[in-house]
């Protein structure tokens, strides 16, 4: 669908003619009409080659005309024509309620300011009190809304959009009037980060959805209303996006607004080439009978494919192996048998070893591998060979009381700047597996990361590479590695290689997918410091499942016997 973008082109047209000056009529025409395409229950491309354009309100002959260019071409002359006389920035920062023209122009041309970052920074340090008609409250208030601004354009990760989107969704059953809801969109197809959180409600009256959605207590405000969508705003200034549908329309629009845009546009013309047309609404003949859509797997089998798990919906070849019937059977979190990567007290885990074991016992795991780290990592009070022997007599303990559940004892070591590890080989032997991490000396320009891994895998004791890029989500880049070296060397060398369900998106589901496709195996851990962050395993299997990884590459979908076997034979 091409609304979204439509809409966006004609709000940037009225905030230009906005700032030119030109009458105030014309640039709500403009307004409206956007605000009319964003709610539209259908494909803005279809109106077009239907000769329905001024059926959509507010879309007279002129909008139209600049609506039917931009879709034939891709690109705008009346936008076009407009932004060589904006003043530099002015569009951006009247994105911020309260920010008109003339003050957008003002703080442009007086202040240098031309975005909403710099406008942040200007209003902290209390500049635009001085410009005319601009006091401390006005400042004030400027700052608070260009805050939220900013929020709610930010990509937000996984890990936050993700609950939210199911909080909102279980909070909406609860209305009658919602037969059903549903985080749909990237959250679906669950990327690493978030441009938009939208959910999709079923119901038969969408005006009382949207009122209990404004009830709800994480909403703060909503933002926008129409007769199928609605935007409300967190009190944390996160936007959410609610559409709704029909009961009968459910399974059309699940698969719809689930995306991807590429995916969409390979399966919609898939349907054309058969004579159908697929939409929204549902699966249509030429002469409009609508044979699909309740259900979405019923839109896929009428298409002839299998359903298409919502990770894979990229349009990277899932469609054709739906067509084949050989999709992957991928990896679910019920197939995890246990955890490769937790840390107890015994290092820098806030939880002590056996309610590390009670929590993975009440989440129907079969093993827990214990994986505090190695001494050389001071900051986390790491093992000493000491301990470890103290840790290793309490896990003997713990499994005599807890059997036939078993605590593995593993470490987390530390690859040093040589590419050794941070034990002896002997005492290694004596660990049930063992994972090397980069930590120390990552960010300095001489690391020699990719020796340092190399070496690690090579070490017969080295058995899973942890947290292989090293990148933290909005903290820490990925450092600088040849990543297809490494790859290669892990399938040779029997190397496992993880995929953290932490705030690392390490791996990416884009590098797992290509190590997948290599022949390499794959430990999905949560690296859980605490009791709630074994939830963090969800995120690996997501993860996971997008790099089209099946349980068969997965060490820890293993019982602990094979488990072992597989270790000790690489």
């Amino acid at each position: 669908m091409r609304n979204a973008d439509v809409a966006s082109l004609l709000d940037q047209i009225a905030g230009l003619l906005d700032i030119k000056g030109e009458l105030l009529l014309r640039v709500r025409a403009f307004r409206e009409a956007a605000q009319a395409i964003r709610g539209l229950g259908e494909d803005i491309a279809t109106l077009w080659r239907e000769d329905r354009l001024s059926d959509i309100r507010g879309v007279g002959t002129s909008i139209a005309g600049v609506i039917k260019a931009y879709l034939r071409t891709g690109h705008s002359a009346c936008l076009a024509d407009l932004q060589p006389q904006e003043p530099a920035g002015a569009l951006e920062l009247m994105q911020i309620p309260g920010l008109g023209p003339h003050r957008a122009r003002v703080l442009s041309e007086q202040l240098g300011i031309t975005s909403i970052e710099g406008l942040i920074r200007a209003a902290t340090n209390q500049a635009l009190r001085g410009l005319p008609g601009m006091g401390a409250t006005t400042e004030a208030k400027l700052l608070r809304e260009a805050n939220r601004v900013a929020a709610r354009s930010r990509r937000i990760p996984l890990f936050v959009a993700w609950p939210l989107a199911e909080d909102m969704a279980t909070q909406l059953q609860a209305d009658p009037a919602i037969v059903a809801a549903a985080p749909v969109g990237s959250i679906r197809r669950r990327k690493e980060t978030i441009g938009d959180i939208d959910v999709l409600l079923a119901t038969t009256d969408a005006a009382a959805a949207f009122r209990h959605a404004a009830s709800l207590p994480l909403v703060r405000e909503v933002v926008t209303e129409g007769p199928a969508h609605c935007t409300v705003l967190t009190h944390d200034h996160l936007q959410i996006d609610l559409w709704a549908v029909t009961p009968d329309q459910w399974g059309a629009a699940l698969q719809s607004y689930t995306g991807s845009k590429a995916h969409n546009i390979h399966l919609r013309t898939l349907a054309a080439n058969r004579g159908l047309k697929l939409n929204q609404y549902g699966l249509f003949r030429a002469d409009g009978f609508r044979f699909a859509g309740e259900t979405e797997a019923g839109v896929f089998d009428a298409l002839g494919l299998a359903w298409i798990p919502p990770e894979l919906r990229e349009d990277q070849g899932e469609i054709e192996a739906a067509a084949t019937d050989s999709l992957p059977d991928l990896i679910e979190l019920e197939d995890i048998r246990g955890d490769c990567h937790t840390h107890t007290t015994y290092s820098d885990g806030r939880n002590r070893l056996e309610e590390m074991a009670d929590a993975a016992i009440a989440r129907g795991y079969a093993w827990l591998l214990v994986t505090d780290h190695s001494y050389s990592l001071t900051i986390a009070k790491g093992l000493t060979q000491a301990k470890a022997l103290a840790q290793r007599r309490a896990i003997a303990e713990l499994n005599r009381r807890l059997a036939p559940f078993r605590i593995l004892q593993g470490v987390e070591l530390e690859i040093r700047m040589d590419g050794s590890l941070d034990c002896d080989d002997p005492f290694l032997a004596t660990f049930d597996m063992v994972g090397a991490s980069l930590h120390p000396g990552t960010r300095r320009p001489n690391a020699r990361h990719p020796a340092r891994l190399l070496g690690a895998m090579a070490d017969p004791f080295g058995d899973v590479i942890n947290q292989p890029t090293g990148g933290v989500f909005g903290k820490q880049a990925p450092y600088e590695v040849d990543m297809e070296r490494v790859i290669e060397t892990a399938i040779q060398t029997g190397t496992a290689l993880e995929i953290n369900g932490s705030h690392r998106f390490d791996l990416s589901s884009a590098l797992a997918r290509h190590a997948r496709d290599l022949g390499a195996v794959f430990t999905l851990s949560s690296d859980a410091h605490s009791v709630a962050e074994l939830d963090g395993m969800r995120y690996a299997v997501a993860f996971a499942r997008r790099a089209w990884i099946d349980k068969a590459h997965v060490l820890n979908a293993r019982d602990v016997d094979s488990l072992l076997r597989q270790v000790w034979a690489a």
